[in-house]
């Protein structure tokens, strides 16, 4: 194997993660050739659509997965917080490789953090789980959707289109726009969606050779913290619509998971911890505990 093809959207965003991908690939097998393919996705397509109402599963992969699936590309990366938790028929997620930092974060027309804003100002988001923690936090605010790549959302709040905006920590940093932000949320005020800043690497699962270099490059710990988080979502997802967020954190063999569902803008938050290796259980466990907390009323 001398050479693949990488399929990847064609945001400066998405290109500067498939880069990441392609290099550690190429260190990990000197003298293979990791070239990239863009492929446009439904949701680079259609840039009016507010995500809260027009997003479905797969706005964001399911062009790619297709591409891999047809032959057209050999592998491809997806942030993981846009794979769908139901899994395409022949393809794998064969390496979870890198995880940027977790977090969400403010930028903002005067440098100032969410609290410092104006009372009303608007602040840009398509996330139902950023809006429902923002409102936690500033109910005066006028959240409102966004829609474009990180560069165009900075564009959006320096325009004044908006007063201020969240996007992830990881788009930032990945960009070296980490210095636009006014503030970097904690999880205890802004919990992210399950995988965020997480990478995933798909090829065919009976391309054997691919999935075997890309078993060179998965960490083991970050797969196991984005199973627990993806699990808790594929169970919230099968019970029910909420907007839904959680991360975990190793302490050892330990898995801490932090998990919150926000029904009609309600947050219902819990954590629970067990070893490490039953991480999916761990997710569908927690997320039996809020749904049925909803149920009942909070």
């Amino acid at each position: 194997m001398t050479s693949l093809r990488l399929g990847t959207r064609g945001s400066q965003l998405a290109l500067a993660q498939a880069r990441l991908v392609a290099g550690r690939l190429e260190a990990a097998a000197p003298g293979l050739r990791v070239d990239l393919v863009t492929i446009a996705t439904a949701g680079d397509r259609d840039q009016s659509t507010p995500l809260a109402e027009g997003e479905r599963p797969g706005w964001f992969t399911t062009a790619i997965q297709e591409a891999l699936q047809r032959g057209e590309v050999d592998l491809a990366v997806h942030s993981l917080k846009d794979l769908p938790t139901r899994r395409p028929e022949g393809l794998v997620i064969a390496a979870v490789p890198l995880r940027e930092d977790p977090r969400d974060a403010l930028v903002s027309r005067a440098g100032q953090p969410l609290r410092a804003l104006p009372p009303g100002a608007v602040v840009g988001t398509g996330s139902p789980r950023r809006e429902a923690q923002l409102r936690e936090i500033r109910p005066d605010l006028q959240v409102r959707p966004i829609r474009g790549n990180v560069e165009t959302r900075l564009r959006k709040v320096r325009d004044g289109e908006y007063d201020a905006a969240v996007v992830a920590l990881a788009g930032l940093r990945r960009l070296g726009l980490e210095a636009e932000a006014a503030e970097v949320f904690g999880f205890e005020e802004m919990l992210p969606a399950p995988g965020q800043g997480a990478l995933a690497v798909e090829c065919r699962a009976a391309d054997e050779a691919v999935r075997q270099l890309l078993a060179r490059i998965d960490d083991p710990q970050v797969r196991l913290a984005v199973t627990a988080e993806r699990a808790f979502l594929a169970a919230i997802e099968g019970g029910c619509s909420y907007p839904a967020a959680a991360y975990a954190e190793h302490f050892g063999s330990t898995l801490k998971l932090h998990a919150l569902i926000a029904p009609g803008g309600r947050i219902i938050r819990s954590k629970m911890g067990g070893p490490a290796e039953t991480a999916a259980g761990l997710g569908r466990q927690l997320a039996a505990e809020l749904l049925e907390r909803a149920a009942r009323g909070g």
